[in-house]
């Protein structure tokens, strides 16, 4: 394997790692903190609609009755919390160990003997796959993409890689349900608007 092949093949794995470590640590805050945001949420709304009558309605009822359901639903996976932070920490760490690796292979000559390179890799790469958990909360993809792409330092990676905003930086499946709200929303308003001109 020459240095460019090298070090494409050591940016793609930091991606996969740091992106890993990301969604981890995306699962962690989601089970960490969302049930007591939800609770927090129900019982300041409850005390407002004491205080106003138009807050009691059968829609706001239901709707928080739905938060209460994902409320639970996320705590059934409270017993895995310090499993998803300490695989989101190993995972770091062999990010940072293949950033390391990357810029020595870049400081190397272009005829370097890469194997020891290579070898290390491999072993990084065995290392992420036992550390990883495979499953991962809903919507933990989109919060890692946004702790991923605006938190973390990926330079180094976007040197090899070249992510694009609409490409790679917002998830695929937000920009299809964007898609489909607009649309909806296009829908419903042309029909408000026929309705309205035919009046």
């Amino acid at each position: 394997m020459n240095k460019s092949d090298l070090l494409q093949s050591i940016a793609e794995k930091g991606y996969d790692v740091g992106f890993g470590a990301k969604k981890h640590f995306a699962t962690y805050d989601i089970i960490e903190k969302a049930p007591g945001l939800i609770s927090f949420s129900s019982i300041a709304f409850g005390i407002f609609a004491l205080a106003f009558n138009e807050l009691s309605s059968a829609l706001t009822s239901a709707t928080f009755i739905v938060l209460g359901v994902i409320g639970l639903y996320i705590s059934l996976n409270d017993q895995m919390k310090a499993s998803y932070e300490q695989a989101g920490v190993a995972l770091t760490q062999l990010y940072n160990e293949l950033k390391a690796l990357y810029f020595k292979v870049k400081n190397l000559e272009e005829d370097a003997d890469f194997s020891d390179m290579q070898e290390l890799l491999s072993d990084i790469e065995g290392r992420f796959y036992s550390v990883s958990i495979s499953k991962q909360i809903l919507f933990s993809n989109w919060y890692a993409h946004y702790k991923f792409y605006w938190e973390h330092q990926i330079h180094w990676i976007d040197e090899q890689l070249k992510f694009g905003f609409f490409r790679d930086k917002v998830p695929l499946s937000l920009w299809i349900i964007v898609l489909f709200f607009i649309v909806g929303s296009i829908w419903v308003f042309s029909d408000v608007a026929a309705i309205v001109c035919n009046s």
